[in-house]
């Protein structure tokens, strides 16, 4: 499936858009780490929690569990919020 990445994580892709399985998030994540070591951890902490400042996305809606299930078909978008000051 799809799966969009923020820019701040492309550095793990090299590519805004990857290709990733799985039948839930947490598989689909674990793909994700296997195809691109570290970015699972960037977006997971070590409790097996989305970390604060990530956003998932399936197909436009907002998800906030990592066992949400998913289909072949569905479009992924991570999103990583950014502060400053």
């Amino acid at each position: 499936m799809k799966v969009l990445i923020p820019t701040p994580l492309q550095s793990y892709t090299n590519a805004r858009e990857v290709e990733a399985t799985g039948t839930t998030l947490a598989e689909l994540l674990a793909d994700l780490d296997r195809l691109h070591p570290g970015l699972r951890f960037r977006v997971i902490d070590e409790q097996n929690n989305m970390r604060a400042h990530m956003r998932f996305f399936v197909n436009g809606e907002q998800v906030f569990d990592i066992t949400h299930p998913l289909r072949p078909t569905d479009s992924v978008f991570l999103v990583q919020a950014l502060s400053g000051g």
